[in-house]
């Protein structure tokens, strides 16, 4: 069984929201802060191999793909699109084939295309001119050949062998979509998503501050709460600097 760790996010949102009004009460574009048990050894999931990176993280990118947060046994029936629409497979079972979202923007500010995944890949697989200092997952990939891209909104994984359970590693929370324009290094401590939060700040070894950032990327799945509370947080917050609404 896979974790669900925006799941996990959004119930410790609930929890604190339960405990009273101080979370309701945070301006828009303030700061939301969660309990966490460690302190990441960089903010950069690629990079890393515990939870304890991954967990704070997630709301800060999304996927291709992502597990309905909804539903407690993860499979293969349970894949939603995140920054994908939908996906599809060839006759011979060796190119999965996306089609992406349009109109959605990185914090920065600059657009979301098909080269930031093929580039995302091309990291992990070690097949780009960026490196990663470590890349613990780098063999989750053997299989994939290449990624090719059909103008900015369509990507293709073309794999050697079939491998319908590729589908699953791209819905974990190990693999989010990084952004082409931003290097490697930059993303251990500052790095850029299009997620509903804009960054995390590490206060001590048991607190994150995550700022809001509700003109984020929004998708209609479970961890849709978390990101419409986010949403309502700053929709009045014209100088908000993290990313654009779609």
């Amino acid at each position: 069984m896979m974790l669900n760790l925006r799941a996990a996010g959004a119930s410790a949102l609930l929890i604190a929201m339960a405990a009273g009004a101080p979370v309701l009460a945070q301006k828009p574009g303030g700061v939301l802060k969660l309990p966490h048990f460690d302190s990441p050894a960089s903010m950069s999931i690629l990079e890393e191999a515990t939870r304890a990176t991954v967990q704070p993280m997630m709301g800060v990118f999304n996927n291709l793909v992502l597990y309905d947060q909804q539903i407690a046994q993860s499979s293969l029936e349970t894949v939603r699109p995140d920054l994908a629409t939908s996906w599809s497979w060839s006759e011979d079972g060796k190119e999965l084939t996306f089609p992406l979202r349009q109109g959605v923007k990185w914090h920065d500010g600059k657009p979301f295309t098909a080269a930031d995944v093929k580039c995302t890949f091309d990291l992990v697989m070690g097949t780009g001119s960026d490196k990663l200092r470590v890349n613990p997952r780098k063999s989750w990939y053997d299989n994939v050949a290449s990624l090719s891209t059909k103008g900015d909104y369509e990507v293709t994984f073309h794999l050697k062998q079939p491998q319908p359970a590729l589908l699953a590693l791209l819905a974990s929370g190990w693999a989010p979509i990084f952004p082409c324009h931003v290097p490697a290094r930059e993303m251990r401590s500052r790095p850029i998503g299009t997620g509903p939060f804009c960054r995390a700040v590490r206060h001590d070894g048991t607190v994150r501050g995550l700022d809001v950032d509700a003109k984020g990327f929004q998708v209609a799945s479970a961890a849709g709460d978390l990101r419409d509370l986010a949403r309502q947080r700053a929709a009045n917050d014209a100088d908000q600097p993290c990313g654009t609404a779609l």
